[in-house]
């Protein structure tokens, strides 16, 4: 069940819920851009992870690949925590207010 409200707590409610892109780039761009840069951060991550694994070929003893394989899982953890992250929209009552002030509300 809806509560019945007055139109400025509707508005403030809107304003509240609606969000903006304000990521500094077009948002048209960003449908593009934005799998693109995932796609880079995959393709690091495997890469980061192939690179130690290169090194075994032949027969090696057991500590050399243990050793090898231990430095591949932290490569991979420290490339996936620095890896692409999209930023969160922001509602469109900071935007506004952003606009009017020129400064950034978080409310």
């Amino acid at each position: 069940m809806s509560k019945v409200k007055s139109p400025q707590e509707k508005k403030n409610a809107s304003l509240n819920h609606d969000c903006r892109n304000v990521y500094g780039e077009n948002d048209k761009s960003s449908r593009k851009n934005i799998p693109r840069s995932k796609q880079r951060s995959h393709q690091a991550e495997r890469r980061a992870v192939n690179q130690p694994l290169l090194q075994l070929s032949g027969k090696v003893d057991e500590d050399f690949v243990n050793e090898v394989e231990a430095e591949a899982r932290t490569r991979a953890i420290e490339q996936k925590r620095g890896g692409f992250r999209k930023s969160p929209d922001v509602p469109l009552k900071s935007v506004l207010i952003r606009k009017i002030t020129g400064k950034l509300s978080v409310a």
